[in-house]
């Protein structure tokens, strides 16, 4: 049984609430997407500071394990007790986690407080999406949500070059400090605007649920962060976690079938859009983290560019994917064609990432990647917001708030196993090649501190070692174009289903 107390009626928000609500929802999703990929281009200056190259996947790995086992817990627990005390506690947590990453001192801490950063971000986005959905009507959500994925456009795409300003101009520690001011400033306007809601008198929270899920989760993403680096693909070890890590989710499904509050609705999985979209949007996440996630190392490793200008080379996906979503949800909320938009959007991001991988493994000229990336801009705009309303438009009112969390849950894990299988791909492609030059260079050195090894090498070894990591890199970037295409057949299939039907 599903509780609509959580939830508060879109007449219930006087205009002026309404836009207090809305400024410091936008707030919290820029924070929560600007922390997703902020951190990407100060990665190399945090590892030539800090070491460890073999381990620079756990800074982004450890923050989307950790969002990613909280995102569901967040969207039940916001149905139970009200969005206004999960989203305090969302924000607080992360600001808390923000100012530890801020100041650590190992790599080895920094993964650390990533972590416990992760567990305030699973709330940020998932909430607000949540919120938005209970303040406007089904027929609005497409233009609030082409706002949002605009909001969250400028934030995500504009961290790299954020992050490169502030690791330039004061240190990588500032990437995480530049969290403090926004969040409190969203905390109380959310504080101050936003209805407490009601809460149910006797909650039952699935306890064990939430435990066999976070096991799970995390098993799934160890093997997947480390297979083909620290774990060999056929190693006993290996079979076993990936066993361990199926049993573990089979019996979270036993649990929720029986729960009586269960943390994820499997009733819902029986909505053909609802499922065939909440799969889709985690492969996409998958195909898009695994990315983004990796072209700033290329742009300092490959192209020698800093990290200022790196994070600049991300800018045309800003400006295309602000412009695409708000025209694109303006679009979807009077044709009402959201299954047509997301179709093609998602086509286009697949071009986009073919594009940006060819142009990878043929070492392009900057241009090429510029044009690539506004392609790629253009297909999130058009793609993300029409992806969440057709979810929340699925779904009964009173399962909004675990429906869009299934969604970020799903879309958060896809989004984690994409970095740690990209990251495995590329750090097992790097020490394939760097074994060809094995006897003329220190592999552990390049391993260990990447950008400054290479740094220090003469001109001939340094051509051979870039050639080394373009390949990597590259390689990368293949198995993501790879993953949108699957995600494309997905939407496309639903879409004739829904013609079949009719």
């Amino acid at each position: 049984m599903q509780s609509s107390s959580a939830a508060e009626p879109s007449s219930a928000y006087s205009p002026t609430t309404r836009i207090l609500v809305f400024i410091g929802l936008i707030m919290t999703m820029i924070m929560g997407a600007l922390d997703q990929s902020i951190v990407s281009t100060a990665l190399p200056t945090i590892v030539s500071d800090l070491g460890g190259l073999a381990r620079m996947s756990w800074v982004v790995t450890a923050f989307m394990l950790t969002s990613t086992i909280a995102t569901p817990m967040y969207g039940k627990l916001s149905d139970m007790f009200g969005r206004r005390p999960l989203l305090a506690f969302s924000i607080g947590a992360f600001l808390f986690a923000s100012l530890l990453c801020g100041i650590a001192q190992n790599m080895w801490q920094l993964i650390l407080f990533r972590g416990l950063q992760g567990v305030g971000a699973g709330g940020l986005m998932t909430l607000s999406q949540t919120v938005i959905g209970d303040m406007v009507t089904p027929q609005q959500r497409g233009r609030y949500q082409g706002l949002f994925t605009g909001a969250f456009a400028v934030s995500s795409v504009t961290g790299p070059f954020l992050g490169g300003v502030l690791t330039s101009a004061l240190s990588w520690r500032w990437v995480f400090l530049v969290n403090l001011p926004i969040g409190l400033l969203a905390f109380a306007l959310i504080m101050f605007s936003l209805p407490a809601g009601r809460s149910e008198a006797k909650p039952q929270i699935d306890y064990l649920g939430a435990g066999l899920l976070s096991i799970a989760t995390a098993g799934f993403l160890l093997l997947f962060n480390s297979v083909g680096t620290s774990l060999a693909w056929t190693s006993p070890l290996t079979f076993l976690l990936f066993g361990l890590s199926l049993a573990v989710f089979y019996l979270f499904i036993r649990q929720e079938r029986q729960a009586p509050e269960p943390l994820i609705n499997l009733g819902l999985l029986r909505i053909a859009n609802f499922s065939v979209c909440v799969a889709a949007t985690g492969i996409m996440s998958f195909a898009m983290m695994g990315s983004l996630v990796f072209l700033p190392l290329y742009y300092q490793l490959v192209l020698g560019q800093t990290p200022a200008t790196s994070g600049l080379m991300m800018l045309p996906q800003v400006g295309t994917m602000l412009v695409s979503s708000i025209l694109g949800g303006i679009v979807s909320s009077k044709t009402q064609r959201y299954e047509l938009l997301l179709a093609i959007g998602v086509g286009i991001e697949f071009s986009a990432l073919s594009l940006i991988a060819y142009c990878a493994h043929h070492g392009a000229p900057p241009l090429f990647f510029l044009i690539s990336l506004g392609c790629l801009g253009v297909g999130m705009g058009i793609g993300m917001p029409n992806a969440t309303v057709i979810i929340q438009n699925s779904v009964p009112s009173n399962a909004l708030g675990i429906a869009t969390a299934m969604m970020s849950f799903i879309r958060s894990l896809g989004g984690s196993l994409g970095v740690a299988l990209s990251g495995g791909v590329m750090a097992l492609t790097l020490q394939h090649r760097l074994q060809a030059i094995a006897d003329k260079i220190d592999i552990s050195a390049f391993l260990e501190k990447g950008m400054v090894a290479i740094q220090a090498l003469s001109p001939a070894m340094h051509a051979q070692v870039t050639e080394a990591y373009k390949g990597a890199i590259s390689a990368s970037l293949s198995v993501s174009s790879s993953f949108m295409f699957l995600a494309f057949l997905m939407i496309v299939g639903l879409m004739i289903r829904k013609v079949r039907l009719s």
